[in-house]
C-alpha cells in the first residue's frame, strides 16, 4: 500500500492524481471504460480543515463542494439508485426484521457509541447492502467509515473499494471531512486526522481527458504514462511514446 501524507485535502488530491497518472497501469473496466489504475493507497491529512481544502485544478470548486457536503449530511431529496446520505443515515433498504422494515441511522449510532464508550473501536458505519448492490450497475464506492476518539480528537478513516481520483476524490474527501466535523461537533471535540483509503484508485483518462491538463500543466507538474498523453494530445510532452 502506498502512503500519501499531505498538509491539506487539496494537496492530497493533487498528489494522488500525480501518482496514479505517472505510476498507474492502463486497464479497460468491465464496463469498457478506459482507466489508468494504481495499487492500494492510503491518504492521511492531519488537519482536514487546513486551507486550501479544494485544489484549483479540480473540476469542482468550493460552491459545488459545499453543496455536495450538505447533501451528504442532510440529504438532497433527489432520486438516485443510492446515495451516501441514505446509506449512512438510513441503512437497510428492502430489509426487514419480521414485519418491521430496517432503518438504521449509522451516524447517530457512531455518536451514541462514542458518547457511551469513548475508547470504542466499534464506531463504524457501512454502505454495502447485498440485497441491492450485487445487482446494481452503479454500486457504492465508499464502503466503510470508522471514527475513533483519541487524545480529545475525533479521527476518521474511510475505505473505498474503488475511487475515481481525478473528478470524485476531491469532493469525496471534502464531504467526508465535513461529516467528520458533524460527528465531532455532536461530541463536543475537535477534528483530528482524516485518513482516506482507496483499494483501487483510478482515473478515467479518456472520459475525463479535459480534467487532466489542469493537474499536469502540459507535463510541467505531472508526466503521465504514454497512453494518457496520446489520448490527450494537448502538449508536446510524451513519455515512452515511441
Amino acid at each position: 500500500m502506498r502512503i500519501i501524507r499531505a498538509p491539506t485535502l487539496a494537496r492530497a488530491h493533487e498528489l494522488v492524481v500525480k501518482m496514479v497518472l505517472e505510476k498507474g497501469q492502463v486497464l479497460d473496466t468491465e464496463d469498457d471504460e478506459a482507466t489508468v489504475e494504481f495499487e492500494e493507497t492510503c491518504i492521511t491529512v492531519a488537519n482536514p480543515f487546513a486551507e486550501p481544502m479544494v485544489s484549483p485544478a479540480s473540476r469542482f470548486q468550493l460552491r459545488f463542494m459545499e453543496h455536495y457536503a450538505r447533501d451528504l449530511i442532510n440529504g438532497s431529496g433527489a432520486d438516485f439508485e443510492y446515495d451516501y446520505h441514505g446509506r449512512l443515515f438510513d441503512w437497510g433498504e428492502r430489509l426487514s426484521t419480521g414485519e418491521d422494515m430496517v432503518h438504521i441511522d449509522q451516524i447517530a449510532y457512531i455518536i451514541r457509541k462514542l458518547r457511551d464508550a469513548p475508547v470504542s473501536r466499534r464506531a463504524v458505519a457501512v454502505t454495502w447492502n447485498p440485497v441491492i448492490d450485487e445487482d446494481l450497475d452503479d454500486c457504492p464506492c465508499l464502503q466503510l467509515v470508522q471514527c475513533l476518539l483519541r487524545d480529545g480528537e475525533l479521527r476518521m478513516t474511510v475505505v473505498f473499494r474503488s475511487n475515481d481520483m481525478l473528478t470524485a476524490a476531491g469532493a469525496n474527501m471534502f464531504a467526508l471531512a465535513h461529516l467528520q466535523k458533524h460527528i465531532a461537533d455532536h461530541l463536543g471535540v475537535r477534528c483530528g486526522t482524516y485518513t482516506h483509503i482507496s483499494l483501487v484508485p483510478h482515473i478515467y483518462y479518456r472520459r475525463d481527458i479535459d480534467d487532466i491538463e489542469p493537474f499536469c500543466k502540459k507535463g510541467k507538474d505531472i508526466q503521465p504514462v504514454a497512453e494518457v498523453c496520446r489520448a490527450c494530445g494537448k502538449c508536446t510532452f510524451r513519455r515512452n511514446s515511441a
